[in-house]
Parts: C-alpha cells; sequence; structure tokens
C-alpha cells in the first residue's frame, strides 16, 4: 500500500525522514512494554523499497501500514517514522533506518610506481571507486598490513614506505556493498634488491 502524500513530501521533511501515520486497529492493552519500529531496510539506488513497521508485543494490526518508495534514490538514506494512533488518543511513535546503495563498478588501480629499490623507495597505490567498502589482496590473498603500511582513512589508498623484497607481486582492490563486489584488475610491484 503506497501512502498518498509519499511522492508529493519526498524531500521537504526537514528532518531525515518521513513520517508516516498509521491507525492501528487493535485493542491496546495499557501497560504493554511493546516495541514499535520500522523494520530495517537496505537498497540499491533504482529498486523499489517497502518500509514496514514491525511490533513486539500482544498488539496485532490489522492494516498493512507500509510505505512504498519506488526507484530509490541516495536521496532517500535516512530515518524514517511511524506514529500508531491508539485508543484514547494516545501515540506510539517508531523508528527505523533505510540505507541506500549506489551501484558498485569495477575499480580502477593505480599505484605511483610499479618498480622500486628495496628499503629506498616508498609506493602509493590508489584503487578509484565509488563503493562503500574497500579491502585490498597481495597474490590473491587478504592483505596483512605490516608496520610500513599504511591505509587511508577511506581504505582507497595503500602505502607502503620502505618497500621490501617481500611486498613484491599482484595487488588488487575489491570494492563492495551489501548487494555485490568487484575486484580490479591486478597491478604487478616488481621490487629491485
Amino acid at each position: 500500500m503506497e501512502f498518498p502524500a509519499a511522492s508529493a513530501h519526498r524531500g521537504l521533511v526537514p528532518w531525515l525522514g518521513l513520517l508516516l501515520a498509521v491507525y492501528l486497529l487493535a485493542f491496546w492493552i495499557p501497560g504493554t512494554t511493546a516495541h514499535f519500529a520500522i523494520v530495517q531496510t537496505r537498497a540499491v539506488e533504482g529498486q523499489d523499497v517497502i518500509l514496514r513497521p514491525e511490533y513486539s508485543g500482544r498488539e496485532t494490526a490489522n492494516l498493512d501500514g507500509s510505505l512504498t518508495i519506488r526507484n530509490v534514490t541516495a536521496s532517500d538514506l535516512g530515518i524514517y517514522g511511524v506514529v500508531a494512533i491508539l485508543p484514547h488518543n494516545e501515540r506510539e511513535i517508531g523508528y527505523g533506518r533505510l540505507n541506500v546503495y549506489g551501484p558498485v563498478s569495477v575499480p580502477t588501480l593505480v599505484a605511483s610506481n610499479t618498480t622500486v629499490t628495496e628499503n629506498e623507495d616508498a609506493v602509493v597505490m590508489t584503487c578509484y571507486t565509488k563503493a562503500d567498502f574497500t579491502s585490498w589482496l597481495h597474490n590473491a590473498k587478504s592483505l596483512q598490513l605490516g608496520k610500513r603500511m599504511k591505509l587511508s582513512w577511506d581504505h582507497r589508498t595503500l602505502t607502503i614506505d620502505p618497500v621490501r623484497r617481500e611486498d613484491a607481486g599482484n595487488y588488487q582492490c575489491k570494492v563492495s556493498n551489501p548487494f555485490s563486489s568487484f575486484v580490479s584488475a591486478p597491478l604487478e610491484l616488481v621490487v629491485k634488491y
């Protein structure tokens, strides 16, 4: 069931979310310690998502109370709220988060230099991507960071200073979101000694 005003109000709400009023036709028992929230949802841009309220108590909802957002975009990311209007005009408010992820594409790996001299040179490798998560591979295995290796805050840049012969080999960056992942083409680092 789509909330009729959802498209008209998208982007006009001052806080990160949209308040959706849901009328519960169930009998509310006073003193119940129920949990009322929106199920946390993840989506890829372009998907349709349905935000559903969840209840953890003795109450039941006779109406669906869901909100459909068609063709979700990054601007739809945020906190959404739901209000249950109970008997005697009491209100129960619940919140949930919608995470929206952009599509992941194959990253490009670039190095400051691919042929270096042991204990003299440093190398900086940069993984070009818009993905949310980045990890590194060395010779097709997960890279174990040593004392001479540093990652940037977003994990997209790897610095090795100074380079040693055990650092030689193929490097790749792996990018992902909860829906997909891709690995860059291998970049060979040659270490002269």
